[in-house]
């Protein structure tokens, strides 16, 4: 399969814009699947009604089938088509947060998502991505998008075209690229179908931010404790991981430095991830910088950009620094736990 690349620019003229999007809509409404920039990361997204093609969602990106999808909608009239009962808190959200990178798991109309999308469950989960160009392709395919990340299944997450077509090159119909993403961390996921909302993925909204709006909010038991079972079907798998085994240290750098010695000793290529302002503390066959310590917006951004340079430095481990566990780096330090299968190396 051939996969088309079409390039556009959210700030150019509409006119300018639509013939791309019209060709990617158009093999959207025949059952192909596209990739598509949002705020938070790319995403692959195919009609939700489909089970076709929902189907080769799964395919193209090696997904186990128990892992359910989010849907991706451009317009309140498309969430009462797909979501019923919708809770005061969630509607407080909707007014409050939408578009944005705020994923709600709903209760589900019957016979309108396909039961690829939501693995059987009798809830679905849907967002409004805060993206010109997404919210363009959705309203001209008319379609409800189930869209994960575009990548295969267990690596890092997309923030470029050019990481969606190193995964799925050819596994695919078509990819529009709009440059890098903003956010770089997926969605938050909040299931607002328990009594008090739940929290079952930290991502580009924080706890803080919603409480600040709805009030208490609870965390799923699995993101505080590894070896608790996730609410969520698709939680219980690793992602984002570079080739490389990835440890995170807790410690000083002097801590980190002593391990990243004793393995080159070994004859091991070491990298190190870390951030602008220590880039120069390591010594190291790679040290790549993921953004500023001092604004962890910038290190949710370029965490997996700089995961995947690992694999292009071709390193034969990679020891991660710690990230303070509040706001944004609540995001950041989940998933580079999933990304080092929950190694953590303590300092005593």
């Amino acid at each position: 399969m051939e996969t088309k690349i079409w390039i556009v620019d959210k700030f150019v003229d509409k006119h300018e814009l639509y013939p791309q999007i019209s060709q990617a809509a158009e093999l959207l409404r025949a059952g192909e699947v596209v990739a598509f920039p949002t705020e938070t990361v790319y995403g692959l997204g195919a009609n939700a009604a489909s089970s076709a093609a929902v189907k080769k969602i799964f395919q193209a990106k090696g997904r186990p089938s128990d892992n359910p999808l989010i849907v991706h909608i451009a317009d309140y009239d498309q969430l009462g088509q797909i979501a019923v009962d919708i809770p005061d808190v969630a509607q407080t959200l909707i007014e409050r947060l939408w578009p944005g990178p705020l994923t709600m798991v709903l209760k589900k109309r019957k016979n309108v998502v396909c039961e690829e999308v939501t693995a059987g469950l009798a809830s679905v989960a849907v967002r409004m991505p805060a993206h010109p160009v997404a919210l363009a392709l959705i309203r001209e395919s008319g379609l409800p998008l189930a869209a994960p990340s575009a990548n295969r299944s267990g690596k890092p997450s997309p923030t470029s075209a050019m990481h969606v077509l190193a995964d799925l090159n050819g596994k695919i119909a078509g990819i529009v690229d709009d440059g890098p993403t903003g956010i770089g961390v997926e969605s938050t996921v909040l299931d607002c179908t328990t009594d008090i909302p739940t929290i079952l993925r930290p991502g580009g909204v924080t706890k803080e931010e919603l409480e600040h709006l709805i009030g208490r909010v609870h965390v799923d038991a699995a993101l505080l404790n590894e070896k608790e079972k996730p609410k969520a079907p698709g939680m219980k798998y690793t992602h984002y991981a570079p080739r490389a085994p990835l440890t995170i240290v807790e410690g000083t750098s002097g801590f980190l430095q002593q391990l990243v010695d004793e393995q080159r000793a070994l004859g091991k290529k070491v990298g190190v991830l870390t951030t602008e302002e220590r880039q120069l503390t390591y010594r190291a066959d790679a040290v790549i910088s993921c953004g500023k310590r001092s604004d962890l917006y910038t290190v949710a951004r370029h965490l997996y950009d700089a995961l995947r340079a690992f694999d292009e430095a071709e390193v034969d481990m990679i020891y991660s620094e710690c990230f303070p566990n509040h706001g944004i780096g609540t995001a950041i330090m989940n998933r580079l736990k999933k990304a080092a299968g929950y190694r953590v190396l303590y300092e005593k």
